[in-house]
């Protein structure tokens, strides 16, 4: 069988480079904006049925411009921007993506960032992980993906009223050991890259999340990267 994957590129300019929280958090706005639409719906749909792998690659200058020729979305957060592609089998990636490197995404955050709306959803990191920040990217777009799995449709209806908000950030470590026994959607690493398998690398909050929709039984094992 295939591997599918879902492409997402981080524009890192040389002078400009994106905080790493914004990064994390367009990267989630991004697959949550691939999934509130149906123009993708097939591919998205065949992807789904074998894993959510997703892949994120970075771009600057003509590379990010030739990005934007291909078929996606482009979500901008603050600093960064971020643009998502239709899930494609992992040996047919478009050239103009396949060029692309995967490393040198290691961005930091100039300061602290404020506390999240608990409104929309938040996804909490594992803080005992070391991630670069484009493994940190697919593990937060993996979380939003949980979280739009696990909303009904009046809370789906509801979140889309607030802009689909969802912030990331990392958890304490006495806040993230209540997150792992809370039931809550969390992201189990497949190992292919940087962590152990089987890490809790993300966990989806949100009001509705906790009241006991999420049910993840149903789908099959998540295989993330």
């Amino acid at each position: 069988m295939n591997q599918w994957v879902l492409p997402l590129v981080v524009r890192i300019e040389r002078a400009a480079p994106p905080e790493r929280t914004d990064a994390l958090e367009a990267a989630a706005h991004a697959v949550l904006n691939l999934l509130d639409q149906e123009e993708w719906s097939e591919p998205i749909a065949q992807w789904e049925r074998i894993g959510i792998r997703k892949v994120v690659r970075r771009a600057r200058g003509a590379e990010w411009r030739r990005v934007l020729d291909l078929p996606g979305i482009t979500v901008g957060v603050r600093t960064a921007e971020v643009r998502v592609h239709p899930p494609v089998p992992l040996d047919d990636w478009p050239r103009d993506l396949q060029r692309l490197q995967v490393s040198g995404t290691d961005l930091t955050d100039s300061g602290v960032s404020d506390g999240p709306d608990r409104e929309g959803v938040v996804l909490w990191v594992n803080p005992h992980l070391e991630m670069t920040a484009g493994k940190a990217m697919a593990q937060a777009g993996h979380g939003a993906q949980l979280a739009w799995w696990g909303s009904d449709r009046q809370a789906r209806d509801a979140w889309r009223g607030k802009g689909l908000a969802v912030a990331v950030r990392t958890a304490s470590p006495e806040l993230w050991a209540s997150l792992v026994d809370s039931g809550l959607p969390a992201v189990r690493d497949a190992g292919f890259t940087e962590i152990e398998p089987g890490s809790v690398t993300v966990i989806a909050d949100a009001p509705w999340l906790r009241l006991g929709g999420f049910r993840p039984e149903g789908w099959g094992p998540l295989r993330a990267t």
